[in-house]
Formats: C-alpha cells, sequence, structure tokens
C-alpha cells in the first residue's frame, strides 16, 4: 500500500504538532497536519515505518480518497470508517503527548489526557498493519479501530505508564542497581571494577566484575542494567515473552578486564538501538574489522548462549533466580566466533555450530 506522506509542494503547508523520539534514540514519532487531515508517522533513522490517520477536519467522501493518496498525502478518511464523518476541529499541539513503550519501539499518544492512539512496535504499513486511532471505525489500511484493540493494548499503555513512572523516579536506579549486584555477589563473590557501559545514554546500564576465586580460575564480566526494561520485539516472535524479554550479558575470561569489558559498550545497548532481541543461540557480527575486535583471536563478532557447558571449560556458574516483576531475567553467555562461524549458525543453528566448535576443542572461556 502506499504509506501517507507529503509530497514536496504539501511540506510547506503542513504543520508539525508533535515530534518525539523514544528515550534509546531509535525512533521517531511526529503528527503533521495539512489542515485537512491529521495523521501520525512513526519513523526509523531513514524512513516512515507506520502511518496512522488521526482525524478528518473536513466532510469524509464516501469513498477512499484516491486524489490525495496519488498526491502522496495523507488521505480522508471515507465517511463510513470515522467517528466524525463531517470532521472534528484541529489537534492543537499543546494537547497533544507520547508515551513511549519500555521497549522504546511502539508509543501510544494521548490528546489533552484521553488516549487517541497508539502505534506499536508491530505496526508496519507496508505490510498493511497500520496503528490503532480512537476515532476510525473498524479496519482500514491508514488505521485500525483503537476501541476493538483496546483489550490488549489498554494494558500495554497502563504498563508503560507505570515503567516511565517507576524509571524515572528517584532512587530508581539506584535500587535496581543494588539489587543485581547483590545477586551476582551471591553467586559469584565479590566485586571488583564497576563501569558505566550506557556512556549518558539510555539505557542505564554498568559492567561488573568479579575476580576469579576457588575453584573459578576466571573474571567474570556482567552488565548490569539491561534487564530493567524488556527488549525490543520479542513478542513478535514469542506468545510468551516472560522467560525471554529480559537479559543480561556475561562473558568468562582471562584477559584483561578492562579490555574484553569493551565488548559491552558495544553489545549492551544494542537491542534498543537496533529494535531487536537477543536470546538464546541468537549471534551478532562485529560492525568492524576483525582487529579491533575486543576479544581478539580474528574473531568478528560473538555467539550468546544461556548455557555454554557444551563446549569445553570449567563449570558454568548458575546465574539463575533474578527477576524483574513477573519476569526472569536470563544471562546470556558471550563466546567469540568468526564470520565463517557465524554464517554456519545461521545455515544450521546454532545447536550445530556448539558441537562443532566443541569438537575443535573450543572453550567458553575466552583467552587471550
Amino acid at each position: 500500500m502506499t504509506i501517507m506522506r507529503s509530497d514536496p509542494e504539501a511540506v510547506q503547508q503542513t504543520a508539525i504538532l508533535l515530534d518525539s523520539v523514544s528515550p534509546y534514540g531509535s525512533r521517531r514519532l511526529t503528527v503533521e497536519s495539512d489542515g485537512t487531515v491529521t495523521a501520525a508517522y512513526l519513523r526509523d533513522a531513514t524512513s516512515v515505518i507506520a502511518a496512522t490517520w488521526l482525524a478528518n477536519h473536513a466532510r469524509a467522501p464516501r469513498d477512499t480518497d484516491t486524489g490525495r493518496l496519488d498526491a502522496g498525502q495523507a488521505p480522508l478518511m471515507p465517511a463510513n470508517r470515522t467517528r466524525h464523518p463531517y470532521g472534528r476541529p484541529p489537534l492543537e499541539a499543546a494537547t497533544l503527548q507520547a508515551l513511549w513503550f519500555e521497549e522504546g519501539d511502539g508509543v501510544a499518544l494521548f490528546e489533552q489526557g484521553t488516549l487517541l492512539a497508539v502505534v506499536p512496535g508491530w505496526s508496519d504499513s507496508s505490510h498493511g498493519m497500520p496503528g490503532y486511532s480512537r476515532d476510525v471505525i473498524g479496519q482500514t489500511p491508514f488505521a485500525w479501530s483503537l476501541d476493538d484493540a483496546i483489550d490488549g493494548l489498554g494494558p500495554r499503555v497502563e504498563r508503560a505508564g507505570e515503567f516511565w513512572q517507576w524509571r524515572e523516579s528517584p532512587g530508581s536506579w539506584g535500587q535496581f542497581q543494588s539489587a543485581l549486584l547483590s545477586h551476582l555477589s551471591e553467586r559469584l563473590g565479590p566485586g571488583a571494577h564497576y563501569w558505566d557501559g550506557s556512556r549518558g545514554q539510555r539505557p542505564a546500564i554498568g559492567i561488573s566484575e568479579r575476580p576469579p576465586a576457588p575453584g573459578r580460575p576466571y573474571t567474570v564480566l556482567s552488565t548490569v542494567g539491561m534487564s530493567a526494561q524488556r527488549m525490543p520485539a520479542v513478542e513478535q516472535v514469542l506468545d510468551d515473552p516472560r522467560d525471554y524479554a529480559r537479559i543480561e550479558l556475561a562473558v568468562a575470561t582471562t584477559m584483561p578486564p578492562g579490555v574484553a569489558a569493551l565488548t559491552f559498550l558495544w553489545l549492551a545497548a544494542y537491542p534498543w538501538r537496533a529494535v531487536t532481541w537477543f536470546g538464546p543461540g541468537h549471534s551478532v557480527r562485529w560492525y568492524d574489522s576483525s582487529g579491533t575486535f575486543p576479544l581478539g583471536g580474528g574473531h568478528e563478532g560473538v555467539l550468546l548462549l544461556d548455557d555454554p557447558s557444551g563446549l569445553h571449560g570449567p563449570g558454568v556458574p548458575d546465574l539463575s533466580g533474578f527477576g524483574v516483576g513477573d519476569d526472569l531475567v536470563r544471562w546470556l553467555w558471550i563466546v567469540p566466533i568468526t564470520e565463517r562461524e557465524r554464517l554456519i549458525a545461521k545455515e544450521h543453528g546454532s545447536a550445530w555450530l556448539v558441537r562443532n566448535l566443541a569438537d575443535e576443542g573450543r572453550s567458553w572461556v575466552v583467552s587471550p
């Protein structure tokens, strides 16, 4: 279908009523009106992902408004598909507010504190899935009825509000950080260095070092904070994301800890920056040449495993037992791999690759 957008001549006549960037910088919501139609646009860095009709401000046509569509403009909603067939007054910028989901991939739009529209993370106009609008009736190519989906979307919006209220409250990060560090101390012993891995951006993430201890001849580095918010896109893949939506990353290593910790500066915020998720068996390609990869060895990416015991090496620490709300937090261990190995995992599955690595004598503990 044609994504609603203004043509070059109409851009000068279009007013942007709201421009809101997600807390993680990966998505942008704009609400735009040309005086005849108001629409919301969910964008990534380069393009419109989803366009959602919000309101007619003129009398609705009987059928689909092909004239405005052909001109690249947001169409007037047909009379039998809008609650205001004679149009409604223009929306005012001061009355609009965006509430982003904790994953950062979807957003709710309020008008004077009342829910006006929801553009969830699965919205994709190119696949016929626009967002949900309060004033539309039924399903159209340009918006779906918010009332028809409120049983599912309402709790999501409420949860988003509760999440940001908690996250913005004084002491919230400190309480979470303290609880997770205490859990790591119980499982791995006292900590040593602690680094800020977020560089002033969201999500807030720390890196905790747990030095070698009796029975554990290697250092464990773990992220602290990835699990404070759910990852994007998990619910689009899994019916019940509760056991997979929240993770922390860990690496076992005999390398200098400060060097190995650089890996987290790349990986820790990746799900929210790229609007994706990490799960057991997922692999991620390093963005630069192998010579710059922090874990060295000619590797060009990582394999993420919740149980790396299929590889050689000492026993794997049990980091389970930490949760956020009703969600289990899952630790994924980082195993460096080459690009060839990553492609093997992509083609044959991670279990196949793990067996191959084990046959080669590969350890899950990263050495210089």
